[in-house]
């Protein structure tokens, strides 16, 4: 369900490239493989029969519980990324993420600072971008990732220019 504070009426969402599915499942593995190497230890000793304790229920369930999890990700992270987007409007841009916490989030074009994009080895390789918006508040956390380099491009360009065209008016 939506509601209009989240998904004003008359916007359309332009969406990020399916590629950055790959791009945050493999981040989400480098980042468990020590962890996923570990508990799967004791599963390994029991193949091996060194095994002494804990018990083997537990150097079972771990790794079904790893596996489980795994299995979690792989469904929720391409919804994840199914649901950011943004729409650029006359005096604003809207960033939404969120599936279960849906956020909104409006950016004045005349209180950008400068507009950044970062990249990273696995987007390198996937040619996407992210598009990363400085304003005045420090609190803000507005980015769009997962980007075509191109549009990445685009967007840095006509966001800067926007921006400098607002901030002369003040």
């Amino acid at each position: 369900m939506h509601t209009g504070a989240i998904d004003p009426p008359g916007i359309v969402w332009q969406r990020v490239s399916p590629k950055y599915v790959t791009v945050r499942l493999v981040e989400w593995a480098l980042g468990n493989v020590v962890a996923v190497l570990l508990l799967s230890l004791p599963l390994v000793f029991v193949l091996l029969g060194w095994w002494i304790w804990p018990p083997l229920w537990l150097a079972v369930a771990v790794p079904a519980g790893m596996l489980v999890v795994a299995v979690w990700r792989l469904v929720l992270i391409p919804r994840q990324v199914r649901a950011i987007g943004y729409a650029e409007r006359d005096d604003d841009l809207l960033i939404r993420t969120g599936i279960f916490f849906q956020r909104t989030m409006a950016v004045p074009y005349g209180r950008m600072q400068y507009v950044d994009i970062g990249v990273g080895p696995v987007e390198r390789g996937l040619g996407l971008c992210t598009l990363k918006l400085h304003t005045a508040s420090p609190g803000t956390n507005a980015r769009i990732p997962g980007l075509p380099a191109a549009e990445g491009a685009r967007l840095r360009e006509q966001l800067a220019a926007r921006g400098e065209a607002r901030l002369a008016g003040l």
